[in-house]
């Protein structure tokens, strides 16, 4: 059996006599701090409170958030009630006391919350802008009392609507960015769906225009994950949920 040379005996002993006398302590790795967001979705029929959460980590200077819960709000849609505003907070307060306890009290004054209001209110503030600006109005005061950090609360454009909607889906859809076997965030490398959305009055398909056309004037250029988008809306008015059910009807009759 070989002996080890007495020199490399020596030094191993005097490294492992640093290495005990060397105080050392452990480094702690910084948790990823997540934060909130609170979305009211203010449609025709109904509204409802969306929670959204995410953390420092962005994929090319844009957020990467997830939905995670919700909260239907009982009672119509806030252009209901029109006739008595005061009562539109009130239907408000219990799922905005359950936001107050699905999010940390902590971060209760960090987390925006931000009304969106649609196509009902669009159309009451073209009839009655008096009423409508009542109802927002009543609205705000509501959602200023709680202790939520409050962003405003407004009357979405119908481009601003679709173009939303196009972004959600793409995002559902990881056609911005996607994970990769290593769970970092990449490029996804695919195309955009186009997003057809319906009213019960009208039809809507929003698409990407490609890059070397004209964008119309009407479209909205988006900058999100390190590229900028061109969104074009074409609108088919008369071609709504309602005419289609209609149209069926007729068929069935004759």
């Amino acid at each position: 059996r070989e002996l080890l040379p007495p020199w490399l005996v020596i030094i191993a002993g005097l490294t492992g006599i640093v290495l005990l006398c060397v105080s050392t302590k452990d480094v702690p790795i910084t948790p990823l701090r997540t934060k909130y967001g609170i979305v009211l979705d203010a449609g025709p029929s109904h509204t409802i409170l969306f929670i959204y959460q995410w953390t420092t980590t962005k994929a090319n200077k844009t957020g990467v958030i997830r939905e995670c819960s919700s909260c239907p709000i009982q009672g119509l849609g806030v252009s209901n009630y029109s006739d008595s505003p005061q009562k539109v907070g009130k239907n408000l307060e219990p799922c905005l006391n359950w936001a107050q306890k699905e999010i940390p009290a902590e971060q209760h004054s960090q987390t925006p919350l931000y009304l969106g209001a649609t196509a009902s209110m669009r159309q009451l503030n073209l009839t009655h802008p008096t009423l409508s600006d009542g109802l927002l109005a009543a609205l705000t005061v509501a959602l200023k009392s709680t202790p939520f950090d409050f962003q405003g609360a407004q009357i979405l454009s119908s481009p601003d609507e679709e173009a939303f909607n196009w972004v959600a889906v793409n995002y559902v859809l990881e056609n911005f960015f996607k994970y990769d076997w290593r769970g970092q965030l990449v490029p996804s490398r695919k195309g955009m769906a186009g997003v057809l959305s319906m009213t019960g009055t009208s039809a809507h398909l929003t698409s990407e225009v490609e890059e070397g056309n004209q964008a119309p004037k009407e479209g909205m250029r988006l900058q999100l994950y390190g590229q900028t988008h061109n969104v074009y809306t074409h609108h088919c008015p008369c071609h709504g949920t309602d005419q289609l059910r209609s149209r069926l009807l007729s068929m069935l009759i004759q």
